[in-house]
């Protein structure tokens, strides 16, 4: 185990030898200390580690990415409940992960690299474990590598670990401050207020329905809405924008309002029992494919909720 404490690293690799150069050693060697493993990549390479694995395969946990990281905001939890499940017990922890892959939209990205800023906050004060996440140096965009090496505190890359030079603290705070890019369509816009949220949830039926939206998913979107849009009227100073459009195979509403989120991982925990507040927004990171929060006091807040039109 790297250390006493959690330990965020960027292995930066180019194609598939390499891929397995890096991360099969990392994972023997997680058998050699007796730590658990859990391996959260695209199902490509979820068969090629089975394959290189061998007879040890059994020793490690896969989970594909695409699945469990659609919305990137959903990885937070999901690497923690394993974490928190493994080291109850006294077991040491490893992880690798690939958040970003040829073929992610550029929203998806950018949530990506919001997330790998946001978890070096969230894992901060928990227990110690090693996450080594992968950056395809042959295939990304150099802005994306150039974005990981700022979002890590350490680096593997050419058989070497090392400190990252680049590596920025908190940067998740000026990110979650940004504001998000203009649509490249004209939405459709209505602004509401108290008594306006049947409004909001017919405006979003129809929409939806009209885009052909399956029924199932017009369900979803209208309650993640209107959990936004009844945020918006309680702490959004009682009005709000609802904004809607298409955009490369995504139906995408947004609200924005005058409240302020000063939290930049509202809705990536998992609520307690015990919880006052927080779960509206955690329910809607559950119901849709991607979830864009921004928000500051000047700006105020906008959620960007987006779900697939060929689900």
């Amino acid at each position: 185990m790297a250390g006493a404490g959690f330990r965020h690293e960027a292995y930066l690799y180019a194609g598939q030898e390499q891929f397995l150069r890096g991360t099969v050693p990392f994972i023997r060697d997680a058998f050699a200390a007796d730590e658990s493993v859990l391996v959260v990549v695209i199902r490509e390479k979820i068969d090629r580690l089975r394959a290189e694995l061998g007879g040890d395969v059994d020793r490690v946990s896969f989970l594909d990415m695409r699945e469990v990281g659609r919305n990137p905001a959903c990885l937070i939890p999901a690497w923690h409940d394993w974490v928190c499940d493994q080291t109850a017990d006294g077991v040491r922890v490893r992880g690798v992960g690939e958040p970003i892959w040829v073929g992610r939209a550029p929203a998806e990205i950018a949530e990506c690299q919001l997330h790998e800023h946001l978890f070096n906050l969230a894992f901060a004060d928990g227990p110690g474990w090693w996450l080594l996440c992968l950056y395809d140096t042959a295939a990304l965009d150099a802005e994306v590598i150039r974005e990981a090496r700022r979002s890590h505190p350490f680096v593997f890359e050419g058989g070497v670990h090392r400190e990252s030079a680049e590596y920025e603290t908190g940067i998740e705070l000026v990110l979650f401050r940004t504001p998000l890019p203009e649509p490249g369509v004209r939405p459709e816009e209505m602004t509401f207020r108290t008594d306006g949220l049947l409004t909001v949830r017919d405006a979003v039926t129809r929409y939806a329905v009209g885009a052909e939206l399956p029924d199932p998913r017009v369900t979803d979107l209208v309650l993640a809405v209107n959990e936004v849009a009844a945020n918006s009227i309680r702490h959004g100073r009682g009005r709000g924008i609802l904004r809607l459009w298409r955009d490369e195979g995504m139906l995408v509403c947004e609200i924005h309002d005058e409240g302020h989120i000063d939290q930049p991982l509202v809705g990536r925990k998992r609520p307690t029992v015990s919880q006052n507040g927080g779960r509206g927004l955690w329910l809607v990171h559950q119901l849709c494919d991607l979830v864009q929060i921004r928000s500051s006091a000047e700006a105020g807040t906008v959620v960007r909720m987006f779900v697939s039109l060929r689900s």
